[in-house]
């Protein structure tokens, strides 16, 4: 149990840096550009996505399954996460008028959660822990 509540606390911190880094992106972006919601959104969560399955791959999941392949199954969770987030978020903002950075940020915490039970039980679920400690 405890080895399970720190895997959840290291998958919350690496989130909340990776969160910095898509909101950070997204509020430059957003004021400095004009371009639409939905292309600083995009912009921002790759960033992000890239941060944070490295971090996770490594550090809190602890994995030596191949790359690619974990990879690959990240990338079919936001083949349907980012196109739903992005066309709901663009809607939310531009039709319904609700503020950039709320959206953003509910944004943010489905794709947290999600990824998080997406990521323990599918991609990591046969591969924890199985990275061998370097020798120094």
């Amino acid at each position: 149990m405890n080895k399970e509540l720190i895997r959840t606390i290291k998958f919350t911190l690496f989130s909340i840096s990776a969160g910095a880094i898509e909101f950070g992106l997204f509020t430059l972006l957003t004021l400095w550009t004009n371009w639409n919601y939905w292309v600083c959104y995009l912009i921002a969560l790759v960033a992000s996505v890239i941060w944070n399955f490295t971090l996770n791959r490594e550090f809190t999941f602890k994995s030596s399954n191949n790359v690619p392949v974990a990879m690959a199954k990240v990338l079919a969770f936001y083949v349907v996460f980012t196109p739903l987030s992005t066309i709901l978020g663009n809607y939310l903002v531009e039709t319904c008028h609700w503020n950039e950075f709320l959206v953003t940020i509910i944004n943010m915490l489905l794709n947290f959660i999600l990824e998080y039970l997406y990521d323990r039980f599918y991609v990591f679920k046969d591969s924890m822990d199985t990275k061998k400690k370097k020798n120094a």
